[in-house]
């Protein structure tokens, strides 16, 4: 998502009216991606202890449902609504994997499991950005940028907030700041966050203003994040429906925003949305996440 921030404010400077923006995913060619993580780990005071991605994911997992009260219970939940909805979804590759029960027996880093984790998948992704005049001229249902918003929390493990997601916070307020939106909660009809782990969508729902702290386990449960529920999150099915294709996954989440605002979501469509939020994170163990916002109108 932010090579689609970089094309934005390419055509903000007026040298250029039309951009394209390409993101895709080839990680079947990847034999052993952890160590490709484990690069992001700080060289000299992280890397050696040996950790990995699910592993750090596993205790950020358990910081969160610790200060948040939410628990197992609304992860897996999280997991069944996410798979249900990629069963409408053509563009899912992955939503039939669908296991409703778990005993245990898949823990990878306690407390986080095999189905907590998105499936990778390969995939390929384009936007087409342009300016005023030009996207009317394209299209007669253009979709327009409302606001965009970016922002790395600290770069290390041992600095940073582990409860909230701060780069997620610090990235909506500017997005928001330019869409002219005071209030997510009642202005957002709808959202597409990153949910690369299952708590992630619950933290990364919570950061963008949508449901107050320690609130998203709560509304989950009543069915408000439910494809039709009051606040639609991840109707797409998300990277656990839909597969994880890794820096690609930002992309994939902004064109269902665009299928939804244009009305093309077919079966997994919610009806009556203007605008909607699309969240961006680079994934563990970094700290960095991009958020924009889109309107049809």
């Amino acid at each position: 998502m932010y090579s689609l921030t970089t094309a934005y404010m390419q055509i903000l400077t007026g040298l250029f009216d039309i951009v394209a923006v390409e993101a895709h995913s080839k990680v079947s060619d990847i034999v052993n991606i952890s160590p490709i993580y484990d690069l992001a780990l700080d060289p000299i005071y992280t890397r050696p202890l040996g950790l990995n991605a699910n592993f750090i994911a596993g205790l950020e997992m358990n910081r969160y449902l610790h200060s948040s009260g939410a628990t197992f219970q609304d992860c897996r939940r999280v997991v069944e609504k996410n798979r249900k909805n990629a069963l409408s979804n053509e563009l899912a590759v992955r939503s039939a994997t669908f296991e409703s029960k778990s005993d245990g027996a898949d823990s990878i880093s306690y407390p986080l499991t095999r189905n907590d984790v998105a499936p990778l998948a390969d995939g390929a992704a384009v936007v087409v950005l342009a300016a005023d005049d030009a996207a009317r001229s394209l299209r007669e249902d253009p979709v327009w940028v409302k606001g965009v918003g970016w922002a790395s929390d600290s770069p290390t493990l041992e600095t940073r907030d582990w409860d909230k997601a701060t780069y997620a916070e610090l990235a909506s307020k500017q997005a928001y700041r330019q869409a002219k939106i005071h209030d997510p909660a009642r202005e957002i009809q709808f959202a597409e966050v990153d949910d690369t782990y299952s708590y992630k969508e619950l933290q990364h729902t919570e950061a963008l203003g949508l449901t107050t702290q320690s609130s998203a386990h709560k509304m989950l449960d009543q069915g408000v994040f439910d494809l039709s529920g009051k606040l639609p999150v991840n109707p797409s099915g998300g990277s656990i429906g839909m597969g994880h294709t890794l820096e690609m996954s930002g992309l994939v989440r902004v064109v269902e925003l665009v299928k939804q605002l244009r009305g093309n979501a077919d079966k997994h469509q919610v009806h009556d949305v203007q605008t909607g939020v699309a969240l961006a994170w680079r994934g563990v163990p970094t700290a960095s996440g991009a958020v924009v916002v889109l309107g049809n109108r």
